[in-house]
């Protein structure tokens, strides 16, 4: 501060400073009262400590510019590391500092006129920007300790999370460790949970949007979530929504402990929806389509006993194939009534009559036959799910 006489003024008033902070303290109290903790008495003493400290220090910067200053900024950068470990902002913190700074200007300049050795206008200006300034540097302090500590909370958050993920996702966790990984974690362990298969559906897929008690596995090769509460109102709604550009696949509900079977199917869904032999839009309902997916977990047998159970439609054209293979599959959902036959496929019943006596035809005494109906059904059902474009046209 380059204003002759400073450093001179300044150190009379050095005496006034326990008065100022004391003073400064109850107007940050008035005035901000969810600062005080009436529960916390030593709270209140390092308010009290670090207000004096900051005015001295300054008044100690007017009458010696190189007084030390990195005891005092290392005090406050463990301030803000305090207030972040109690999980709150800097925002109520830089509003005291703001009281206590005001008040530290006006007491600064009444001492100093009443010894009728006041500061000129210029010198009381450049006080108060120097005051500002110098909150400028304590308030970096604080925001360095408040965003490394958060940083690293964060960090030890993340880890736990990813570390319960991979243990419900393993085999037969126990509930006590599960319980012990989520309190670390801050995760409230849930009766029910899904697990959910992923995969981006372009190169520009962002994070997805969920609530913070769903648990991502972006790291994973085959990325997935686990979803508590899958059954609760709104779930799906919400999965829909935050997975825009995802391909997702929802497994059965399951209990926390059994995780990975609701994630063997989610991935066995995900990778059917890829396949195309499911169409639903994303997210797929896992159980939704169990029986292809029953069906498909060979599809080498499933083929085989096709070509088996279905020889007597290999000899026609491939689109009237298809028009049959879909006749017998509604025939034999509705119990071989061609009037109902007809609604669902949307055809004239003598045309279904006439395609009914062609299957008759071709498959004899196997369509009375309710054990052989059950396979037929099956079989039939999945070739045309796995054949949607073969014999189309």
């Amino acid at each position: 501060m380059p204003v002759e006489g400073v450093p001179a003024k300044a150190a009379a008033l050095r005496k006034y400073v326990p008065g100022i902070a004391a003073e400064a303290v109850r107007e940050i109290e008035r005035e901000l009262p969810e600062y005080v903790r009436p529960h916390d008495p030593r709270y209140a003493e390092v308010i009290g400590q670090a207000v004096e400290w900051v005015i001295g220090h300054f008044v100690d910067l007017m009458i010696e510019p190189d007084t030390p200053s990195d005891e005092i900024l290392e005090f406050h950068r463990q301030i803000g590391v305090g207030e972040a470990k109690e999980g709150r902002s800097l925002d109520t913190w830089q509003a005291a500092m703001r009281i206590g700074a005001g008040i530290a200007v006006q007491r600064l300049t009444a001492e100093s006129e009443r010894q009728s050795q006041g500061f000129t206008p210029t010198a009381t200006g450049m006080v108060a920007q120097a005051v500002f300034a110098y909150l400028d540097q304590i308030a970096l302090a604080v925001a360095e300790g408040h965003a490394e500590a958060s940083a690293r909370a964060a960090g030890q958050v993340e880890g736990g999370r990813r570390r319960l993920l991979e243990l419900l996702a393993g085999d037969a966790p126990q509930l006590r460790t599960i319980k012990e990984l989520a309190g670390a974690a801050g995760w409230p362990v849930p009766q029910t949970v899904a697990a959910i298969a992923l995969v981006e559906r372009g190169r520009n897929t962002g994070r997805p949007s969920l609530p913070p008690d769903v648990l991502v596995g972006l790291h994973v090769d085959e990325p997935f979530l686990i979803l508590p509460d899958p059954d609760g109102p709104g779930r799906r709604q919400l999965l829909k929504n935050g997975l825009r550009g995802w391909i997702a696949a929802i497994g059965p509900t399951a209990e926390v402990t059994d995780v990975r079977t609701s994630l063997r199917w989610a991935r066995h869904a995900l990778d059917l929806t890829r396949r195309g032999i499911i169409s639903d839009p994303s997210p797929v309902i896992a159980e939704e389509h169990l029986p292809v997916m029953l069906l498909m977990q060979d599809r080498d047998l499933v083929e085989r006993v096709a070509a088996r159970r279905l020889a007597p439609l290999q000899d026609a054209r491939p689109a009237h194939r298809r028009r049959l293979a879909e006749t017998l599959l509604a025939a034999l959902e509705c119990g071989f009534n061609a009037t109902e036959v007809a609604a669902r496929l949307r055809v004239h019943p003598q045309t279904i009559r006439y395609r009914m006596r062609q299957l008759e035809a071709l498959f004899g005494t196997d369509l009375a036959d309710p054990a052989q109906r059950l396979e037929l059904h099956m079989v039939v059902y999945t070739w045309l799910i796995t054949h949607a474009d073969a014999d189309a046209g």
